[in-house]
């Protein structure tokens, strides 16, 4: 029981001056050391339906230009991309809902691309919480949709996503760089 004790009390005394030693070095500091802003930071978008509840958010990193070539290059053609930087964008729906006629449960998804010169396929998939596209595995793939490309009045420096309301839902617009593609999402009856 006393070798119990003694342990408790080394233990204890221990996470006292580890404590102590971390007030000290705030003190010594002028505060916490915050990292710089990303270069491609997170956004969120949320589209609210008629009584204002939510039914769709997105959730991505947004990657400039920077004047770079980006579709067929940066973003290779035919290869699966997270649809920004940094982690793969999900997509979160509040109620079940269809795209391209296959109803999707409500949940969280990561929302894949897979950009050609005119047409895109876009894939919600089971996989959340990954950096990029590297742990995809078409095997988690929930939907697939294939969308026209369209061109951008004009350029759009950071990959941007919003949602505009439809009848029964909304469009999910993807435009980045001189293009654009338009995902609907409706409501599952």
């Amino acid at each position: 029981m006393r070798k119990l004790l003694i342990v408790a009390a080394l233990i204890l005394t221990g996470l006292n001056l580890q404590a102590q030693d971390t007030t000290e070095t705030l003190k010594d500091n002028d505060g916490p050391n915050f990292s710089k802003l990303d270069v491609s930071p997170l956004d969120v978008i949320l589209f609210r339906g008629e009584n204002n509840e939510p039914l769709a958010r997105v959730l991505y990193s947004r990657p400039q230009t920077r004047d770079r070539e980006i579709f067929g290059k940066l973003v290779p053609y035919g290869e699966v991309w997270r649809t920004g930087a940094n982690e793969a964008t999900e997509i979160t729906l509040y109620e079940d809902m269809t795209v391209g006629g296959k109803r999707i449960k409500k949940g969280t998804y990561t929302l894949f691309t897979i950009p050609q010169e005119n047409e895109w396929t876009v894939i919600l998939n089971n996989s959340t919480n990954i950096w990029g596209a590297y742990d995809y595995h078409v095997e988690q793939d929930v939907a697939r949709i294939t969308v026209p490309v369209k061109k951008a009045k004009n350029r759009i420096e950071a990959l941007s996503m919003s949602f505009n309301p439809i009848d029964n839902g909304a469009k999910l617009y993807i435009g980045w760089d001189d293009r654009y593609v338009e995902v609907p999402f409706k409501k599952a009856n």
